[in-house]
């Protein structure tokens, strides 16, 4: 079978873990995603069947919409709560016209500095390895572009968001330096992506549907309108 299934992964799940277990449920051999979705966060994760996962670079490519809350007070080695602690500070001084003022900062092109706890490589070591280690290195700034990012509403500790990312965007990286921006800590708590590109969350089909599924209906909701874009 080819072409694009759009997922909507639940909390808990790596993005490998929905691609092995597509694998295993329908028998399909090859499976692959793009654009890697953090356990912690839920929503559209677009999953590649047979020739494309040829078309892995156009869809990692695409921009991304996210929903999300974060924490004020706490830091973790992650960006998000599941990290490891490693301090929490006061947060009662800031306001809610001090964090609509800073959000204004990280709109934009950005350079943006990649947790440590993350997949990229620094001399041929994945980043989280290192992490592992108890060992920090020095991370190069990546450039980003953050389309929009608003505050939906505050309930201090707490910031609900809605954000639209370049590819490359690490969203609990965007939660971290806004807590430091406010002379406290933050880190992200919860975070559901809406869109991938052209893809949104509102036709996408739940693990639930997929575990129940007759195998043979699997073909009702795999795209293949791009797939001319990909050689036989």
């Amino acid at each position: 079978m080819d072409g694009i299934l759009v997922v909507d992964k639940e909390k808990g799940w790596t993005s490998h873990d929905v691609c092995a277990f597509i694998r295993s449920r329908f028998r399909l051999k090859k499976v692959g995603h793009a654009g890697t979705l953090d356990p912690l966060a839920t929503g559209v994760l677009i999953v590649l069947l047979g020739r494309a996962t040829k078309m892995f670079d156009h869809f990692s490519a695409s921009d991304k919409k996210y929903e999300g809350t974060m924490q004020l007070g706490i830091e973790t080695d992650s960006h998000d709560i599941e990290g490891k602690t490693i301090a929490e500070v006061p947060w009662q001084h800031v306001t809610a016209e001090q964090i609509q003022q800073a959000v204004q900062n990280f709109r934009g092109e950005l350079l943006q500095e990649p947790p440590m706890v993350s997949a990229l490589k620094h001399k041929g070591a994945r980043l989280y390895q290192l992490a592992r280690r108890g060992q920090v290195v020095e991370r190069t700034k990546r450039p980003i572009t953050v389309y929009q990012f608003d505050i939906k509403s505050i309930e201090l500790p707490l910031i609900h968001f809605s954000t639209h990312v370049s590819k490359g965007t690490y969203v609990r990286t965007l939660a971290h330096d806004l807590g430091k921006h406010l002379s406290t800590a933050g880190v992200l708590k919860n975070l559901r992506r809406t869109c991938c590109g052209e893809f949104s969350v509102e036709e996408a089909v739940s693990i639930q549907m997929l575990k129940t599924m007759d195998p043979h209906e699997l073909g009702k909701w795999v795209r293949q309108s791009s797939l001319s874009m990909v050689g036989k």
